[in-house]
């Protein structure tokens, strides 16, 4: 089988990030108030916090959901409702509708895998209820729907910046309605550091800027045994338990971890990852990712056992992933793994609680929705490489009882 173990799983740096021009759809940093902090979680934070949420309130969640939406809830002090949606992830308003009443403080609406949902409907039951509607567009950073953009929608909107650009840290809380807290600050010299050098490592592990990557090659030696050293520092003071801890130099949403450090509240982002969304060719951007999809449908057209979530590509979509639905997911998922196909499996792992009776279609999505990479970044052979790695797996595990 085809090895995709090189092929990057997001964005990396490279010498055509910063080509392009603007944007060919509205993105969510467009808004009239823009902050850009860490990470989409501490932006979920910061938007309770701005409506007020606290204990005794009700937050309304989507059933299918990133584990990482949950903790910011807790940490006001308020519970989480979670409220069916459909096979193609849209909420099922008349479950919203019959959870909404006194106690319901905010809602949280997702659009998922970089298509844009319309709000109205949702936007209309939480202005008659007098709730707060939260617009997660952490897998939309671009789009609109009807002619309205991405983010517009909500009291407030939250975005995932590192999910589309090539930086290691990356959120933002925006608002068409409402003015933002007061200004962030930042997080250090250390923090600093590790988010333009970890950006950059990652782009040298997948092969690309050699030139820089030369010149870097004795900084980089010297960072990492000093990272080494802090490392083994850290672990002394965690053998014993009277030792004092600081604070992690990033966030754990960088490492892929699902927790919500509040000491990133209020702190902003690094200025390497504001000077990349600054600097980046968004219309490139967005018309590679929106071209890449559309390359592997037609790669993957034909194969046994999957099918799209979505049954088109809307003209205002720039999607996060490739969604595709497999027939078999566990023999997909075995040979996938084996040829080390990057992809990510959201919903596979739901907070605990929600089953089948909270809401069967988002335990049947987590199982058998695969999202495969179809950033910017990637190169014509890695597409390749990657559309024939899914396609002979699709195959080979097609005879195979689900």
């Amino acid at each position: 089988m085809t090895d995709t173990r090189t092929i990057p799983s997001v964005p990396v740096l490279s010498l055509g990030t910063f080509a392009g021009r603007r944007a060919t759809l509205p993105a969510l940093d467009d808004a009239p108030a823009v902050q850009a902090v860490t990470s989409g979680r501490i932006a979920i934070g910061m938007a309770l916090r701005a409506l007020g949420v606290g204990p005794g309130h009700r937050v309304l969640v989507p059933a299918y959901h990133s584990p990482s939406m949950i903790p910011p809830v807790h940490w006001r002090g308020a519970e989480v409702v979670f409220y069916r949606v459909h096979p193609d992830t849209t909420a099922d308003l008349d479950d919203v509708a019959s959870k909404l009443g006194p106690g319901v403080k905010a809602v949280m609406a997702t659009h998922f895998f970089g298509f844009p949902q319309d709000l109205r409907a949702l936007r209309a039951l939480c202005d008659a209820h007098g709730a707060g509607l939260i617009e997660d567009c952490a897998h939309c950073f671009f789009g609109e729907r009807d002619g309205v953009a991405v983010g517009a929608s909500g009291d407030y909107a939250i975005g995932s910046s590192m999910k589309f650009f090539p930086i290691f840290e990356g959120g933002c809380l925006v608002s068409h309605r409402h003015r933002l807290p007061d200004a962030l600050t930042g997080a250090g010299a250390g923090f600093e550091a590790k988010a333009a050098l970890a950006a950059l490592e990652n782009s040298f592990d997948h092969g690309r800027l050699p030139a820089l990557r030369a010149a870097l090659a004795l900084p980089l030696r010297l960072k990492t045994a000093l990272w080494n050293r802090v490392k083994a520092r850290g672990a002394n003071r965690g053998a014993n338990p009277g030792a004092s801890t600081a604070p992690a130099l990033a966030p754990s949403s960088s490492d892929s971890s699902f927790a919500f450090d509040p000491h990133w509240l209020d702190r902003r982002s690094s200025w390497f990852s504001r000077a990349v969304l600054r600097r980046a060719g968004r219309a490139r951007l967005v018309e590679g990712r929106r071209r890449h999809y559309l390359e592997l449908e037609r790669a993957l057209a034909g194969a046994p056992g999957w099918r799209p979530l979505f049954p088109a590509l809307p003209d205002g979509a720039c999607p996060w992933v490739f969604p595709l639905l497999a027939d078999h997911p566990e023999a997909l998922f075995a040979r996938l793994r084996a040829a080390g196909v990057p992809m990510v499996r959201f919903g596979s792992s739901l907070w605990p609680g929600v089953d089948d009776a909270v809401c069967a279609n988002s335990m049947e999505l987590g199982r058998r929705l695969f999202g495969l990479p179809v950033h910017q970044e990637l190169r014509d052979a890695e597409r390749s490489r990657l559309a024939a790695a899914v396609r002979r797996a699709l195959e080979d595990s097609a005879g195979v009882p689900a």
